[in-house]
């Protein structure tokens, strides 16, 4: 139950806030969610603050006031940077921006006005003093890595223009400022970016990134339009991604010979002379218990691939269907060890998630080189919940990677499979946790369209069904394994067939019968 006092106090704020004038060309975008539910469910621990409260989402829990007294030791010592500017100064030139702070926040803030302010000057400062220590100095320590997992959450975000407003003090200029803050912020992200190897030179506008965590998904995830994206989509046809060498047409060669020779089999299969003798008997005969196996296993060699080609014909509604999002089941692709024994080779790559792609002339599927240490999974996780609550129709680019991991890593034969490939970097304790780690990660919490990540999936589960071994085990697997109580009985009524023949036999004297009426002829 609130108090007489606190609905005294929030009174007094609405007014305040429905007093403000409201500039719509100044109007802050709300960038600090709290984690949806469905993925807060899923693993509590990679969300909640475990050491620090920063903002304030987390600022009330007793267990983290421990590091009040550290956040107040880097109050002091960054009022030795201000240039002969009073700590309290700086808190007055950020109650001027309270609005546009508490508009950063989805969650309604109780404070008022001047603890809010004191609280982002102070958090402020704790925040730049470890970005500076661990981002440019690369100060390492068991406490810094702690502190580290909470930085990056969601919950624990503080607006990026605060930590500016506090460098511009210190550095005398926005310019000057920014720079700094820029290279804290890289030196930060390439301890926390999975993709270790990407170039992270690419220059990025401080000005425009909400927090700490938004730099970092600006540095991991490609900005693509959806235009770019479709004419990725147009250009990425299965052929038309190298030329090849004459060995790596061999593959495409007996694809094609594959297909001729079915659509021949089919062409007399569906002729009029059989056509008329599959009429009446063999109807009734196909379906006899050891003909239907036959009669399936002809129509999913021959027959299953022109099924998936008029699936894959546009309709013509295609338009209408293109920005849908993608079913569940589309995810479904199939694992390292399973693509592997298809002929499928991975490569990695030193980029993003753009540099992803499937190369149907050589058979290779490229994917980043990704490291995973102790702090991976809470930077994978904020990440996708920070794209599901700040997605606003935008397709979730991270979370369909994520997916794609999810889907090609099932066990730990399959991690190190890519950690042979060069594709993992794993410093976990074990392959085994590295593929729970992927295994762990939930599914968006929204369906999602991502032209560039769909089309690898689609060519290469296109790849991995046309194989002839993949489809005659799929067919053992749904018509012979499947059906082997079927199997048992057949066995079982055959072999009373012969024990009552045998038994018939002992009767009537079978060979005797047999040899009487050969001496007759």
């Amino acid at each position: 139950m609130a108090s007489h006092f606190d609905e005294v106090r929030w009174v007094i704020n609405i007014r305040r806030s429905l007093a403000e004038e409201v500039d719509e060309e100044s109007e802050v975008p709300v960038s600090i969610f709290n984690v949806p539910k469905a993925l807060m469910s899923t693993d509590p621990e990679s969300y909640v603050p475990q050491s620090v409260a920063l903002g304030p989402y987390h600022y009330c829990r007793p267990e983290l006031h421990e590091m009040e007294t550290y956040k107040l030791a880097a109050a002091k010592r960054a009022q030795k940077h201000l240039h002969r500017v009073q700590f309290h100064t700086l808190v007055e030139n950020l109650t001027r921006f309270e609005p546009q702070i508490r508009a950063c926040y989805h969650k309604y803030l109780h404070f008022n006005g001047e603890t809010f302010a004191w609280m982002m000057a102070i958090d402020a400062s704790f925040l730049l003093e470890f970005l500076q220590n661990y981002g440019l100095r690369q100060g390492k320590s068991a406490h810094n890595y702690s502190v580290l997992r909470d930085v990056v959450m969601l919950e624990n975000q503080i607006p990026l223009f605060v930590l500016r407003k506090v460098l511009e003090i210190q550095c005398s200029s926005l310019e000057s400022a920014d720079e700094l803050l820029v290279s804290m912020l890289n030196g930060l992200s390439r301890e926390l970016s999975p993709f270790r190897t990407m170039d992270h030179s690419v220059e990025i506008d401080v000005s425009k990134c909400a927090h700490v965590l938004d730099f970092l998904h600006n540095t991991i995830v490609p900005k693509l339009d959806e235009e770019e994206e479709e004419e990725e989509c147009e250009t990425s046809e299965p052929g038309d991604q190298g030329d090849g060498h004459g060995q790596s047409q061999v593959p495409k060669r007996l694809s094609e010979l594959w297909n001729l020779l079915s659509r021949i089999i089919k062409a007399l299969l569906m002729s009029r002379l059989v056509r008329v003798l599959l009429k009446f008997p063999w109807k009734i005969v196909s379906n006899l218990p050891g003909l239907i196996i036959l009669k399936q296993l002809i129509k999913h060699v021959f027959f299953s691939q022109d099924n998936a080609e008029q699936k894959g014909k546009p309709e013509h509604d295609s338009s209408q269907n293109k920005n849908k999002p993608p079913l569940a089941e589309e995810i479904a692709i199939p694992s390292v060890e399973d693509l592997s024994k298809s002929g499928v080779r991975f490569i990695p790559t030193n980029g993003n998630i753009s540099t992803i792609t499937f190369d149907t002339n050589t058979v290779t599927l490229h994917l980043p080189t990704v490291t995973l240490d102790i702090n991976t999974k809470v930077v994978l996780r904020n990440l996708v919940a920070y794209e599901a609550s700040n997605a606003s129709g935008r397709p979730l680019v991270f979370t369909r990677y994520t997916e794609l991991m999810n889907g090609i890593i099932d066990t730990e034969q399959d991690v190190r499979l890519l950690s042979q490939s060069g594709i993992i970097l794993n410093h976990l304790k074990s392959d085994a946790e590295a593929a729970e780690l992927w295994n762990g990660m939930s599914k968006s919490i929204r369906l999602t369209k991502v032209p560039l990540l769909d089309t690898v999936i689609e060519d290469v589960n296109k790849y991995y069904n046309c194989r002839w071994n993949v489809k005659a085990r799929k067919f053992f697997r749904q018509h012979v394994y499947g059906s082997w109580q079927f199997l048992t009985l057949l066995a079982a009524t055959l072999l009373l067939f012969l024990l009552t023949f045998q038994a018939f036999c002992s009767v009537y004297s079978c060979s005797r019968v047999s040899q009487n009426q050969s001496l007759g002829d």
